[in-house]
């Protein structure tokens, strides 16, 4: 069995140390200048009712066949991938390059959406060096890409398998998991934060989720206690999460993910009943 763990990004207000860890990661995990994205993830935009705009892309399954329906993965970026390029979400922590590699849109026939929250906002709006937090008034940037992926899933030409949803972040979208889930507790087949936290006071509502999370035991960007203590949470209200806290790992335990046949496998297992 692969280790696993949640994971989140940091606040740049914090101490010395973790500034310099998070300002590292932030760095290493943004678009080059020229890098431009693969042509499959076609560029969008979402208006929403109030006059607010967000960016995000798309990927198909590499194969439609009429008839069919097919999976669609959520990704939640890291705080690498915020601005207003509708790219550096793609990048982050590798993304782009982990799903091709997993063959998500090929192996797996699955389609991606990535949403890009714009500079200075986040996904969950709670500091991320907290020991713990209670779920706050959804985001703007959460409460978009929500209404967004709706009306993908609605779009019947994309074939959704609508008890095939799943979602997956790192970092400051290891929050954004989290979020999302205990938002819509039956909407999504399964999820994978990594390295975020949630509010325990709603373990009880995703209990039945099939959920992987992944930390890394050395992480001092984000505390492996936002990961566990949710999965104990969610053990003592009678869910079967699956927790690996990989050993000698700091902040990038998505490397593990990325790397990690068996969580791919399990991932497009799950469906809803």
């Amino acid at each position: 069995m692969v280790q696993i763990v949640l994971i989140s990004t940091c606040n740049m207000k914090l101490l010395l140390p973790l500034n310099i860890s998070v300002f590292f990661l932030i760095i290493n995990s943004m678009a080059k200048p020229n890098q431009e994205a693969p042509s499959f993830y076609q560029s969008k935009k979402w208006e929403s009712a109030d006059g607010r705009n967000l960016l995000y892309r798309t990927a198909l399954p590499a194969s439609l066949e009429n008839g069919e329906k097919y999976p669609l993965l959520v990704f939640f970026h890291g705080a690498g991938g915020r601005g207003n390029n509708n790219l550096a979400q793609l990048t982050d922590a590798g993304m782009v390059d982990a799903f091709e590699k997993q063959g998500v849109r090929t192996n797996k026939n699955s389609h991606v959406f990535a949403a890009q929250v714009p500079k200075g906002e986040r996904w969950v709006n709670v500091g991320w060096n907290l020991l713990g937090h209670k779920m706050p008034k959804i985001s703007n940037s959460m409460n978009m890409a929500l209404q967004a992926i709706d009306a993908y899933i609605n779009d019947e030409k994309n074939q959704i398998d609508s008890n095939r949803i799943y979602a997956m972040g790192l970092s400051m979208g290891g929050y954004g998991t989290w979020d999302a889930i205990q938002r819509r507790p039956n909407f999504f087949a399964a999820a994978v934060p990594i390295c975020g936290g949630g509010d325990k006071k709603y373990a009880k509502k995703i209990a039945h989720l099939p959920i992987w999370a992944w930390h890394g035991e050395r992480d001092t960007v984000i505390l492996p206690i936002r990961s566990s203590e949710m999965v104990d949470a969610i053990k003592k209200a009678g869910g079967a999460p699956v927790y690996n806290e990989v050993k000698d790992r700091g902040h990038n335990s998505w490397v593990d993910v990325w790397n990690s046949n068996e969580l791919w496998e399990w991932l497009y297992l799950q469906k809803k009943n």
